[in-house]
């Protein structure tokens, strides 16, 4: 009788080929977020195995000296071998970016706010602020070694300086990125500043935050590494420096690659962080 009256084919109802098409295009799509993840974990490991290979044979049919340029089989055995040293100077490099990075961004955020909600500050001192961030970093630590002593502290500095001015640029930006629409709405509701700063532009600019965090978790361990370069006993930047002088390649490389290691490592944390925290942005998710 139903079929007779038509149901299938009346509003609201679904035959059953329309089901199968939309089972099938759900399929299709599950696949292809499937391999689209696949892809990200599996393309990275092919990059970096065929990397591995150009240096092999570089070094096998060039003959390249090994205190120049050691294969990969003996960077990989130093790694081995003297990873009791690498660990042991990794951990300052990683208390000195995580430190910067801490410090220079928490700055960052609170001036950014300031400038956001003062703009005579902004126009009176951001400029000032381009100008110290064109001074290189290797210009800079000097400085900041003879202020602050030899100790941690002035790595920590530099590596805090170095993030400071990519996170003070993208929070002004994402803050002043609220739609003039929202923000008439909070002045027609009568909301106060810290309303609309918690509710409408904090919000807005968390993933412009996140865009500068993920820059500032490389650079902060960049910026530690230069600092030990100028004067300090342990760390990366000193192991790097006591590799280059003794003319041990393979402990060069291996220092190199340990520290890169973590700065890819504190990197995809931060990732993982925004993911979890901005999940209406596109982009953060599978």
């Amino acid at each position: 009788m139903a079929s007779d009256l038509g149901v299938s084919s009346l509003p609201g109802t679904v035959s059953d080929e329309a089901a199968t098409e939309i089972d099938g295009a759900r399929a299709a799509w599950l696949a292809a977020q499937a391999w689209t993840r696949w892809k990200r974990r599996v393309l990275p490991l092919l990059g970096a195995a065929a990397l591995l290979f150009v240096w092999w044979a570089l070094v096998a049919f060039l003959h390249v000296k090994p205190f120049i340029a050691p294969s990969p089989e003996v960077v990989a055995i130093t790694l081995v071998q003297k990873w009791n040293i690498l660990i042991s100077n990794l951990w300052p490099t990683a208390i000195e970016a995580v430190s910067g990075f801490a410090i220079g961004n928490l700055v960052a955020i609170a001036i950014a706010t300031l400038f956001v909600h003062r703009k005579s500050i902004e126009m009176a001192f951001f400029p000032i602020v381009v100008l110290l961030n064109s001074v290189p970093v290797v210009a800079k630590a000097p400085i900041l070694v003879l202020l602050l002593g030899n100790g941690m502290a002035p790595k920590i500095a530099i590596a805090a300086v170095v993030c400071f001015f990519p996170t003070l640029v993208n929070m002004v930006r994402g803050l002043e990125a609220v739609s003039p629409q929202s923000l008439e709405l909070m002045h027609v509701l009568s909301a106060s500043k810290p309303d609309i700063f918690i509710r409408l532009r904090l919000p807005t600019s968390i993933p412009y935050l996140f865009s500068a965090l993920k820059i500032a978790a490389s650079t902060a361990v960049v910026g530690a590494i230069v600092g030990e370069w100028i004067g300090s006993q342990v760390g990366i930047g000193a192991l790097i420096i006591q590799a280059t002088y003794n003319f041990d390649s393979a402990l060069l490389y291996a220092t190199v690659i340990c520290g890169s290691t973590f700065s890819v490592l504190f990197f995809l944390t931060i990732r993982l962080l925004e993911r979890l925290c901005v999940r209406w942005a596109p982009g953060t998710t599978g």
